[in-house]
């Protein structure tokens, strides 16, 4: 790639340490709510992930709502699920917003409708999340649909995807692959052990993964001790240590301590080698967010 795919692409590109926040589009058709439940983010946060109908619940779809921040002033990155759409919505999905200043784009499978709050609805699937890259990375690349039909100007995609840092050694195969297939940056699942990620990284630096893709490290505020022992329960890959839910359950005011130890977090985090940002997650903590991002910065 010659040119910067987005901001965030620059960012990186240019050795900041950025930090992402997530939000969930809203279950209204007006788009002051959106900004709103943002606004705290604007000027804070790098990019801002719009969630696409997670835990298989619906809400205003995640590209309107990413078209809207971008023509906000706020970066935006995709969530682009496989189940929900065939392959010839998602390409146009892709060119639609490139066209509109969404340049960012996370690649997932999406959560099972059988999870979510109508169970019936049948699952597309039509390809994969690996072959959702494969496809925007030749868009971008190859100026053409996989058809061979040319696109002119090809739409500008930063291309990323998930990972889940766990204890034991990564499956660095299956990393250097979503690469190789097109990804440029990962967000990961929530990481609170310093040295757990000290270790994963260690192992990618040493498979020369480190100088191929950008790492934005999963982190986000508790409501409460409770709320931190529910994610080690229900979260894949999730890990909250024995000591972070002491420090919780201690705690006068349980999400003050729970920012503090966002903090505390992040400063260690951005010491590991290959660490270029943290993404920051929870459900409506925005202003938590915005307010971790801007004393760590």
């Amino acid at each position: 790639m010659e040119e910067y795919q987005s901001l965030l692409h620059k960012k990186l590109s240019e050795g900041n340490f950025v930090f992402t926040a997530e939000t969930t589009p809203p279950d209204a058709s007006n788009l002051d709510v959106l900004l709103n439940k943002t606004r705290p983010l604007k000027g804070i946060a790098d990019a801002v992930n719009l969630t696409d109908s997670p835990g298989a619940k619906v809400h205003m779809s995640a590209l309107t709502a990413a078209i809207i921040l971008a023509q906000n002033g706020i970066e935006p990155i995709l969530q682009l699920t496989v189940r929900d759409r065939n392959r010839l919505a998602l390409q146009g999905d892709l060119v639609g917003a490139s066209a509109l200043g969404v340049h960012n784009i996370l690649c997932l499978s999406g959560d099972d409708p059988k999870i979510g709050d109508q169970p019936e609805t049948i699952v597309v699937n039509d390809i994969n999340s690996l072959t959702l890259v494969a496809t925007a990375d030749m868009m971008r690349r190859k100026n053409q649909f996989p058809s061979g039909r040319v696109i002119e100007p090809p739409p500008k995609i930063f291309i990323g995807s998930a990972e889940v840092p766990t204890e034991g050694k990564p499956n660095t195969e299956k990393i250097l692959n979503k690469i190789k297939t097109g990804v440029n940056f990962f967000q990961t699942q929530y990481v609170f052990d310093e040295i757990l990620l000290k270790g994963y990284m260690k192992v990618l630096e040493d498979s020369g993964i480190l100088e191929k893709a950008f790492f934005i490290i999963g982190l986000g505020p508790f409501a409460s001790a409770k709320s931190a022992k529910w994610m080690n329960d229900n979260l894949l890959g999730v890990d909250v240590p024995d000591q972070i839910i002491k420090r919780l359950e201690q705690a006068k005011d349980a999400k003050k301590e729970s920012n503090n130890i966002c903090k505390e977090l992040i400063n260690k985090f951005k010491e590991i080698k290959g660490v270029n940002g943290i993404h920051l997650m929870g459900h409506n903590k925005e202003e938590a967010i915005a307010e971790i991002i801007q004393e760590s910065r």
